[in-house]
């Protein structure tokens, strides 16, 4: 049962306040002053913290300074509750690291749903998510849900695109973050060598140009369709906006991307100490999860050009590394399309 911290110097507030809430599941500690919210927010660690601004002695600024300062409690969502509407007072609790305001009178839903929402705020930042694309995808869908992302809604346009056609190439500038609705999608670099090297895979749900939007540079990658696709457009700004409005939601989102970073880094070492089989056998269960992330057991059907890109070796020499995987009963190939027969086997391929 979530715990939440009702701080108010009225008494009628206070109580109808505590009352709503315990109605609505919640368990609630009331404090009659700021001194003694601070104390009972050191003791209980409540999950959010309802507090009025205007109190006697300590108001609820000094709280809300209070708390900050604290290791134990400088996470707790804090939410104001305050009869004050002037521009000023909001710009200043929210510059002090307030996370809502609520205003008097309010009603009972009002205070339910911004209860909820730092509920749910609270739960994305707790989540430890995979430093993995699908992992960046969960987290932006996951604080779509919180409400803080609502316009995420389908109110972008949607492109179709066709088959080898291009969704942003390497050196433009960003203007959109892009969702990827229907079909798959690489990314890749071409060397001044001219070889072509693929940086990423997309498949339906994941995002697709954030690195470039949240490091404002242009794009070190190009995409390019690989089956018929349906991508959903996002302006750059309404981004940044969604982004940056909150600071830990900021700082959270980044601590993926830099995990992800370090996921391809890892690839690029593989690729460049591991025997050639390891590296074919890595490049065909990282696909095969990336087009089987719902569960399922789709054969692989990128070509084979496309593969060999992927693991950073001629088109010929994967050719024969596959034949060899499929004498060894590790795959099956069927009309062209690869099935995995023991994928356990191939992830701990020994050399």
């Amino acid at each position: 049962m979530k715990i939440i911290l009702v701080i108010d110097d009225n008494p009628d507030i206070r109580e109808n306040t505590s009352e709503i809430l315990e109605l609505a599941g919640y368990k609630t500690f009331t404090a009659e002053n700021g001194k003694k919210g601070v104390d009972a927010a050191v003791k209980e660690k409540p999950d959010v913290i309802v507090c009025d601004i205007m109190m006697p002695d300590l108001d609820g600024y000094g709280v809300l300074h209070m708390l900050r300062k604290n290791e134990t409690t400088q996470h707790i969502p804090f939410i104001f509750l305050t009869a004050k509407t002037e521009r000023s007072d909001f710009r200043k609790g929210m510059e002090m690291g307030a996370d809502d305001y609520i205003t008097k009178p309010f009603e009972d839903i009002e205070l339910l749903n911004a209860i909820e929402a730092r509920l749910k705020k609270s739960a994305v930042l707790e989540t430890k998510y995979a430093p993995s694309l699908q992992g960046v995808n969960q987290f932006i869908r996951d604080i779509k849900d919180t409400g803080l992302m609502s316009q995420l809604a389908d109110q972008y346009e949607v492109l179709t695109l066709s088959k080898k056609q291009h969704l942003y190439q390497e050196g433009k500038r960003p203007r959109f973050l892009y969702y990827l609705v229907k079909g798959k999608i690489k990314g890749f670099k071409v060397h001044e060598d001219g070889k072509e090297y693929i940086t990423d895979l997309f498949s339906e749900g994941d995002f697709m140009g954030y690195p470039a939007l949240i490091e404002d540079k242009n794009y070190d990658d190009s995409t390019v369709v690989l089956e018929e696709a349906e991508v959903m457009q996002i302006p750059r700004e309404d981004f940044l906006q969604m982004i940056y409005g909150d600071i830990s939601i900021a700082a959270k989102f980044i601590r993926i991307i830099t995990q992800n970073v370090k996921e391809k880094e890892e690839r690029l070492m593989s690729l460049a100490y591991s025997s050639l089989r390891k590296r074919v056998a890595k490049a065909l269960v990282d696909i095969h999860a990336k087009f089987n992330s719902t569960g399922e057991n789709k054969p692989i059907e990128i070509s084979r050009d496309d593969i060999a890109h992927y693991v950073g070796t001629a088109t010929e020499s994967l050719i024969r590394t596959l034949s060899d995987f499929k004498g060894e009963k590790l795959i099956e190939i069927r009309e062209g399309k690869i099935n995995i027969s023991n994928l356990e086997k191939l992830r701990n391929l020994l050399y």
